[in-house]
């Protein structure tokens, strides 16, 4: 066990979930701190962090969250878990909050590859160069792309969040790391025209597989965005000829596509 890991700001653990890892049994480790305030976020209780989550800035525009108190699971007491899951469990995935706002996290990660796992990564891409440094240690990463580079400080509140995100997007695709891209619409930014822009902008850059999620209207950051969600009809699709929901259509550009609706 790394030393170092032991620093990892921690806020809950799932021992098991068949979704969060395409086609692997894993456990998801939720990271705290992020830098970003998407309104619709429904992880609040994630994004801030312990001081030393933030003190290793990135990008412009990036502010330090206030210190709170550490959540009562440490990463002695994930190891052990996990190590009490070997032969159950294929992945383990680090979620969040935003996983790479910490320091500490490529030192969990090879803890958790030494037990013989496979390590996935969801994020939304603040830190295109840490994300760099973690890719000989990654097998997976869901990344959130949520609007188009110039709309980002919209949903996120930071300038120059876009670019970051979309960075760290051609570098996944540059490493050919098996990825999913996936975005969920927030309200200004959901009408069938900008989503039909950002999809076929995404699948130009390379991406193969894309989910387009349906917002949670429980616990949202900003809980007066629960009635202006855009409620997608529920499809799943395996080709390429379309998508159409309750309001419209969608071109699907993706050779693997899926329509999460709530």
């Amino acid at each position: 066990m790394s030393a170092k890991a032991n620093k990892l700001q921690l806020g809950g653990l799932t021992p098991l979930t068949s979704v969060d890892y395409p086609g692997e049994l894993a456990a998801v480790i939720y990271c705290r701190g992020c830098p970003w305030r998407c309104p619709y976020c429904h992880n609040g209780h994630l994004l801030d962090a312990a001081p030393e989550a933030e003190n290793e800035g990135e990008g412009e525009g990036e502010e330090a969250s206030e210190g709170i108190e550490q959540h009562a699971i440490t990463w002695p007491d994930v190891l052990e878990l996990l190590k009490s899951r070997r032969g159950l469990l294929d992945a383990v995935v680090f979620s969040g909050g935003e996983p790479t706002a910490q320091s500490a996290l490529a030192d969990a990660m090879a803890d958790v590859r030494a037990l013989g796992f496979k390590v996935g990564l969801h994020t939304g891409g603040p830190y295109p160069q840490r994300l760099r440094a973690l890719l000989p240690l990654l097998d997976w990463v869901g990344l959130d792309i949520k609007a188009l580079p110039e709309d980002y400080p919209q949903v996120t509140g930071v300038p120059g969040s876009g670019e970051q995100a979309w960075q760290s997007l051609a570098l996944l695709l540059e490493a050919k790391v098996s990825l999913e891209v996936r975005t969920t619409p927030m309200p200004g930014l959901d009408d069938d025209a900008y989503l039909s822009r950002l999809m076929l902008k995404l699948a130009e850059a390379g991406v193969t597989h894309y989910a387009l999620q349906q917002a949670q209207s429980a616990h949202l950051l900003e809980p007066a965005l629960r009635h202006q969600l855009r409620h997608f009809s529920k499809h799943a699709l395996s080709d390429a000829s379309g998508l159409e929901d309750s309001e419209g259509g969608l071109p699907n550009p993706f050779p693997h596509f899926e329509l999460r609706a709530a």
